[in-house]
C-alpha cells in the first residue's frame, strides 16, 4: 500500500492521533499551562503554508501563441474530423464539398468572420468510390491488395476474367496481342524490382542537410522541367500501350504501385487512351520559346471519352501473378468496382475566412494549405496535416484575441493535385492574373508577369505561408528567392530555435500552393518541413491516414505559423518584396506527373 497510509495507520496506533483530535476539541489551557505547552501552539494558531500565487501569464504575444498551441490545442481534433468523419476529398466529390462547408462552420465558430466559400471552375466531374473488392479465384483464392485509379469507370456486375500480362517493352511487341485481349484483365508492365529496406522509413532532417539548405546558392532562370531520353520513351510507350489495351478490348488494366512496399500502393487518376503524356516538346532549349504539345484529356473532363476501368495493385501482389504467368498458370480474378460520377455542380470552392485587422485592416496577410487530397487513403498526410495545422493558428490569434494591425485571411484551396487550380484561381481573381502555362496546366516555373494589370488588393497584399509537405514539424523557410525576407525571418526564427527551426534558404520549393501567390510577384513561402515518411509511406497513398501524423510536430508546426502571420501582420511595412524580372518564353511543362506505370 502507499507509504502515507503505514505512516497514518502507525500513529493511529500509537494513540496520538486521537489523543491530538482530543487537545484539538479542548476549552483553552490555563495560564500556568501556557509555558509547558508553549512549544505546542493551538491548532487554530498553527501558521499555515502560504499557498503559491498561480503563474501570471505571458504578457509576450509570441509566448502567449506558444503557450496556447501547447496547453490547449485542438490541431488533432481537426485533423480527425477531416480525415476520419469526411474521409478522402477528392476534386469536385461531395467529400470535399462537406469539407470545404465544415471548415467554414469551425472557423465562423471559432469566431473568424466573413467565413465563406468560393467557387472557381468550372472544373469538370466529381468522383466517389461506392465498392470495391479483388480477389484471385483461380487456380487458389488469393486476395489482392489493389485500389481503383480515380475517376475510373463501374465494372457492370462482378467481372471474372482471365488475367493477361502484356510484355511488351516496344510498340513492335504489340503485334504478338493483336485479338487475344478482348474481356482480359492486363497485367500492363514489367514487375517493378522490390528491394528489402535497411534505412528507416520515417526521417528527420539531419544537421549536415539543413547547412546545405542555408548554404544553397539563389535560384538561378526559372526553367522548364526537363526530361532524360529514357523517361520521356518509357512514358510515350506507355501512353500508346493504354491506346491499345482500349482498341483491343481489354476489360481492366492493373498496374504496380509506381513506389511502395509492404502494402502500401500510391495511386492516383485513371488515364486516358490516346491523350498525349505529360512532356514539354524534346526540341528546342529550355528557354526558347515552342510550340505547346496537345492539350491533355482529363478523365474528369466534362466530354471525357469512355475509359477501361483500371486500378493500382500492390507490388508484391503484381509480381506473383506475373511470376505465376510466367510459370504456365492460368489465372482468374474476380473483381466488383462501383463508382459514382457527380455532374450537377462542375465547380469546386475554396474556404475562407477572415480576422480583421485594426490601423492596417485593408492589408492582407495570408496562410493556408490545399483541403483536397487523393482517394487511396484519407489524405491525412497531404493534406489535411496543412489545413489543421492553418486552422489551428487562425485559432490561436482569434482565442488569444491579439489584434492584429493587417488582416489576416485563410485560404483552403481545392484542385492543388490536379494543377494549383484553387489558389491559382484565387489569386487571378483578388491579385492578378497567374501567367497560364504553355500547355494550359499550372506552372511551378513561368515569371511573374510586367505590365499586367492588377486587382485593388495586389498592393495591399504582405505574404502568403503555406504548409503542404506532410506531417513533419517546421524546420525552417524556403524564402523563393526573396532575400530581403531573410534577416526579418532570421529574427522571428530566434524563439522557436528549441523547437528545431533555424534554417533559411534561398532555394525555391516547387509543387505546392504558394507558387501561385510567387508567379504573380506577390511573397509566398512554404515551410521547410521533416520528411518524417511522407515520400516512402503516406504521399498520395493507401497509408495516407490519420494514424501516420504526428501530434507534437503539428502543434509546433501551428505555432510557427501563427507566429510568422501575426509578426508580418504588424509589421510597420508591408513584407519586401523581391524584383519582377522580364518575361521570357517559358519552357512547357506540367503540374502533375502519372509514373509511366500508370
Amino acid at each position: 500500500m502507499p507509504r502515507t497510509s503505514g505512516i497514518v495507520l502507525a500513529l493511529a496506533a500509537s494513540g496520538w492521533l486521537w489523543t491530538s483530535d482530543l487537545r484539538a476539541q479542548a476549552p483553552p489551557p490555563a495560564k500556568a499551562e501556557a509555558t509547558q505547552d508553549a512549544k505546542k501552539p493551538e491548532p487554530s494558531k498553527t501558521p499555515t503554508e502560504a499557498k503559491p500565487e498561480p503563474p501570471k501569464p505571458p504578457a509576450d504575444p509570441i509566448d502567449r501563441i506558444k503557450e496556447e498551441g501547447d496547453k490547449r490545442s485542438q490541431v488533432m481534433a481537426t485533423l480527425s474530423y477531416l480525415t476520419d468523419v469526411i474521409g478522402p476529398r477528392l476534386t469536385g466529390s461531395p467529400n470535399l464539398k462537406r469539407a470545404n462547408e465544415w471548415t467554414r462552420d469551425a472557423l465562423a465558430k471559432w469566431g473568424l468572420e466573413n467565413a465563406h466559400l468560393e467557387a472557381w471552375g468550372p472544373f469538370g466531374k466529381g468522383w466517389t468510390l461506392k465498392r470495391f473488392s479483388a480477389q484471385v479465384i483461380e487456380p487458389q483464392c488469393i486476395p489482392l491488395i489493389a485500389v481503383p485509379k480515380a475517376w475510373s469507370p463501374s465494372i457492370e456486375g462482378t467481372l471474372t476474367a482471365e488475367v493477361v500480362y502484356f510484355d511488351a517493352k516496344t510498340e513492335a511487341d504489340f503485334e504478338k496481342y493483336k485479338g487475344k485481349l478482348k474481356g482480359a484483365v492486363v497485367l500492363t508492365s514489367a514487375p517493378p524490382e522490390v528491394l528489402a529496406r535497411f534505412d528507416p522509413l520515417a526521417s528527420r532532417r539531419t544537421d549536415k542537410e539543413l547547412l546545405d539548405l542555408a548554404d544553397a546558392p539563389e535560384p538561378g532562370g526559372r526553367r522548364g522541367r526537363t526530361f532524360d531520353p529514357k523517361l520521356r520513351a518509357q512514358m510515350e510507350l506507355a501512353s500508346k500501350k493504354t491506346k491499345f489495351l482500349a482498341d483491343e478490348g481489354a476489360a481492366l488494366l492493373i498496374d504496380p504501385s509506381r513506389t511502395g512496399d509492404g502494402g502500401t500502393l500510391f495511386v492516383q487518376s485513371a488515364s486516358v487512351p490516346g491523350s498525349p503524356p505529360p512532356l514539354p516538346p524534346s526540341e528546342g532549349s529550355p528557354d526558347a520559346a515552342r510550340t505547346p504539345p496537345p492539350r491533355r484529356i482529363s478523365p474528369w473532363d466534362k466530354d471525357a471519352p469512355k475509359i477501361i476501368p483500371q486500378l493500382v495493385m500492390a507490388k508484391e501482389h503484381y509480381n506473383r501473378l506475373v511470376r505465376m504467368i510466367q510459370q504456365g498458370e492460368k489465372i482468374k480474378v474476380a473483381v466488383d468496382l462501383a463508382v459514382e460520377f457527380h455532374g450537377d455542380d462542375l465547380n469546386a470552392y475554396n474556404t475562407v475566412a477572415e480576422l480583421p485587422g485594426t490601423d492596417r485592416k485593408d492589408e492582407i496577410v495570408m496562410l493556408g494549405g490545399h483541403i483536397d487530397s487523393w482517394h487511396g487513403g484519407v489524405g491525412a498526410t497531404d493534406n489535411a496535416a496543412g489545413v489543421a495545422v492553418a486552422m489551428e493558428a487562425m485559432r490561436i490569434l482569434k482565442a488569444l484575441d491579439l489584434k492584429p494591425r493587417r488582416t489576416v485571411r485563410i485560404g483552403l484551396w481545392s484542385g492543388e493535385e490536379q494543377g494549383l487550380h484553387g489558389s491559382r484561381a484565387y489569386v487571378s481573381e483578388h491579385f492578378r492574373k497567374v501567367p497560364e502555362d504553355r500547355g494550359g496546366a499550372a506552372s511551378e516555373d513561368v515569371a511573374p508577369q510586367e505590365n499586367v494589370a492588377s486587382k485593388p488588393e495586389y498592393d495591399k497584399f504582405s505574404a502568403y505561408y503555406n504548409l503542404d509537405n506532410g506531417t513533419g514539424k517546421i524546420r525552417g523557410v524556403y524564402l523563393q528567392g526573396n532575400e530581403a525576407a531573410r534577416p526579418i525571418f532570421r529574427k522571428w526564427l530566434q524563439p522557436f530555435r528549441a523547437m528545431g527551426a533555424t534554417t533559411l534558404t534561398s532555394s525555391n520549393t516547387g509543387g505546392t500552393d504558394h507558387l501561385s501567390f510567387d508567379g504573380v510577384g506577390l511573397p509566398g513561402f512554404q515551410f521547410i518541413q521533416d520528411e518524417v515518411e511522407y515520400g516512402t509511406r503516406t504521399h498520395h497513398s493507401n497509408m495516407d491516414v490519420y494514424d501516420r501524423a504526428q501530434a507534437d510536430d503539428l502543434k509546433q508546426a501551428a505555432v510557427i505559423m501563427a507566429a510568422f502571420v501575426y509578426n508580418t501582420a504588424m509589421l510597420d511595412e508591408k513584407l519586401p518584396r523581391k524584383p519582377i524580372p522580364p518575361r521570357a518564353n517559358p519552357a512547357v511543362r506540367a503540374a502533375a506527373l502519372d509514373a509511366p506505370t500508370q
